[in-house]
C-alpha cells in the first residue's frame, strides 16, 4: 500500500520511493520554497522512508532499490539541513550522541538516516560506522563525555554484539542512556538486554534522544 502523498511538496515522497536521488533533490528543492523543512522532513521524507521499510520487510523492494531510496532521502534532508542552517535560527546542540552498527554487523542505511535526523533536530552525532566492537563505543562514549549512545543491529547473528556493548556500557560508563534499534529488534528484547529506549524507526529515535536528555 502506498503512502498518501502531499502534492504541494512536489511528489518528494513518490521521489524517494522511486529510489531517484535527482528527482528528490528537485522535489525538496521546490518542497522548500513552501513549506518549513521540519515539516518537509516529517511529511514527505520520514514517511516515504517508513513506507520503503514496509516494502522492504514485506519482499516488495530489494536492497538495491532500499538503498537508492535510502540515498534519495539523504540528498533531500541535506537539503533541509543546510536550510535550517541559513535561516538563522538553528539552535544550540541538545547534546551529544554516539552511534554504531555493533560488530559484525555491516548493514548502516538505518543508522545513516537516523544521524541525519538527529543533527537536523541538533544534536552533535558521533558516528562510528559499523561492524563496531563494544571497546570501540565505551572509548568513544568516555572521550566525549556522550549522555546517549545509539546501537544498530540488522541481523540477528549480531544481537550477541549489542548486548555485549550494553553490558559493557553500563559497567564503564553508568551515565550514558542507551538507544537500540534495527530490523530484528523488538521492545521486549530491547529490554531484555537493558537498554533505554527501544526506537522501530528514525523518528523514534530523535524523541527517544529528546526525551532521554531532558532526563524524563
Amino acid at each position: 500500500m502506498c503512502i498518501p502523498l502531499d502534492e504541494g511538496a512536489g511528489g518528494l515522497g513518490s521521489a524517494i520511493l522511486a529510489g531517484s536521488e535527482a528527482a528528490a533533490k528537485h522535489a525538496a528543492e521546490e518542497a522548500l520554497k513552501k513549506i518549513p523543512p521540519l515539516q518537509v522532513i516529517q511529511r514527505e521524507i520520514i514517511p516515504a522512508l517508513d513506507e520503503t521499510g514496509k516494502r522492504f520487510a514485506a519482499g516488495l523492494l530489494f536492497l538495491p532499490q532500499l538503498m537508492q531510496s535510502a540515498a534519495a532521502a539523504k540528498a533531500a534532508l541535506a537539503l533541509a539541513q543546510e536550510v535550517i542552517r541559513n535561516s538563522g535560527t538553528e539552535e544550540a546542540s541538545k547534546g551529544t550522541i554516539v552511534l554504531a552498527t555493533v560488530q559484525g554487523d555491516i548493514h548502516d542505511i538505518g543508522k545513516n538516516i537516523v544521524k541525519t535526523l538527529l543533527e537536523t533536530y541538533h544534536f552533535h552525532v558521533i558516528d562510528l560506522g559499523r561492524d563496531v566492537p563494544p571497546q570501540a563505543v565505551l572509548e568513544a562514549v568516555l572521550a566525549h563525555k556522550a549522555p546517549l549512545a545509539g546501537l544498530s543491529a540488522l541481523m540477528t547473528t549480531t544481537l550477541p554484539a549489542m548486548e555485549a556493548t550494553i553490558r559493557l556500557l553500563r559497567e564503564e560508563a553508568p551515565f550514558c542512556r542507551i538507544l537500540v534499534g534495527g530490523a530484528v529488534l523488538t521492545q521486549r528484547y530491547a529490554d531484555e538486554i537493558g537498554a533505554d529506549a527501544y526506537c522501530p524507526d528514525a523518528m523514534s529515535g530523535v524523541r527517544a534522544a529528546q526525551r532521554l536528555t531532558q532526563g524524563e
